[in-house]
């Protein structure tokens, strides 16, 4: 999986849990998930299980806390799916 195909993933991924909308639509891998986007922390437990599904990964405790970001959430999945 290409990073390009993962942000688009994760973007899909994080939609439903973001407040705010429009901060969504024009998302770079710089976006913040929880001020840029209006995820509360408990939702952001959420967006990990929930990625974790979709790319078959096991996002451990320490890894999850360092994602802050788009680009956060990208490099963990495509280190953890080896491509």
């Amino acid at each position: 999986m290409t990073p390009n195909e993962a942000f688009t993933k994760v973007v899909a991924i994080i939609g439903p849990f973001a407040k705010n909308a429009d901060a969504l639509k024009s998302a770079t891998r710089e976006t913040v998930i929880l001020t840029d986007l209006g995820v509360n922390s408990a939702r952001l437990v959420d967006i990990i299980l929930a990625f974790e599904d979709e790319f078959n990964v096991a996002i451990d405790d320490e890894a999850a806390d360092k994602i802050r970001t788009l680009g956060d959430a990208v490099d963990q999945i495509v280190a953890l799916t080896g491509k």
